[in-house]
């Protein structure tokens, strides 16, 4: 499942963020070493934490349908995790790293989840929403600046990207066969 965000959140910046194919999309972390071996504008998509939400997990059983409408099968109901990325760009000039910045917060801004074009895999499969939020303010048991000190770099220009995604756990029981009659007796 990471990985197919990672693919969905780089397909969604590439298509309408960053269209010139000179500038790389990158999910590296930003360390001191990596920021100096840069030599081309980047954008990085560095995916620091992952965390469930807590918030939307339900107990129970979800049913799954046939074509004719008939519960064929109960599954456990999806987890749903957050994946926070920190997105920064990387070019020779400020002013090029806040366009780049602005590209992204734009696109980004412009979707409330990705676009299903564009999940594939278990994402695509769910069939249900993957939200984006952008440039919240940091949880209260975090800081950016943590982030850049345990990565050993300098502060940053960055947007904080928050993507929620549901996992199925595949736990699925299969239903017993459709009632075909039902007899009802009284006793005097």
């Amino acid at each position: 499942m990471i990985f197919e965000v990672d693919d969905a959140l780089t397909a969604l910046l590439r298509r309408e963020a960053i269209v010139d194919d000179a500038i790389e999309i990158v999910l590296d972390a930003p360390t001191k070493d990596w920021s100096s071996r840069r030599n081309a504008p980047t954008l990085n998509v560095y995916l620091y934490d992952i965390r469930e939400d807590l918030r939307r997990r339900t107990q129970g059983r979800v049913d799954e349908y046939d074509k004719s409408g008939r519960v064929v099968a109960r599954r456990v109901p999806p987890r749903y995790f957050v994946l926070s990325y920190l997105l920064t760009a990387w070019t020779a000039r400020p002013e090029d790293e806040h366009r780049l910045l602005s590209a992204a917060l734009s696109c980004l801004l412009a979707h409330d989840a990705i676009p299903v074009d564009l999940l594939t895999g278990g994402l695509a499969e769910a069939a249900l929403p993957v939200p984006i939020t952008v440039a919240l303010p940091p949880p209260e048991d975090r800081s950016f600046a943590d982030v850049w000190s345990a990565l050993g770099g300098e502060l940053h220009p960055s947007l904080d990207v928050r993507i929620v995604a549901p996992i199925q756990p595949g736990i699925r029981f299969t239903a017993g066969p459709p009632v075909q009659e039902v007899i009802v007796r009284i006793n005097p």
